[in-house]
């Protein structure tokens, strides 16, 4: 086993009604319902529940950010899928 920490995340966000974003990014934050929390690369793997708010990720210098309500993240060290629902009225 390697202690080298993997370069991105590919990050799957999944809503009802389409594939939200699947990509290879540097950074998630997500609304888990007892707060904000950041993922990098390398994070322990870990499943929370998800409550409102704002789920961002980066790529480089670029960010995209989706209001979301409920559902839940399952994260990995080298990836991320996230159920959740678009918070239309946001």
């Amino acid at each position: 086993m390697t202690d080298r920490l993997p370069a991105s995340l590919r990050l799957k966000a999944i809503t009802p009604r389409a594939l939200l974003v699947d990509a290879e990014v540097d950074e998630v934050q997500l609304p888990s319902i007892d707060g904000l929390i950041g993922i990098f690369p390398g994070h322990r793997p870990l499943v929370t529940a998800l409550g409102y708010g704002r789920l961002t990720y980066r790529q480089g210098t670029e960010s995209e950010s989706y209001a979301v309500r409920g559902g839940y993240a399952e994260i990995e060290p080298d990836k991320m899928l996230v159920f959740t629902e678009l918070d239309e009225a946001a």
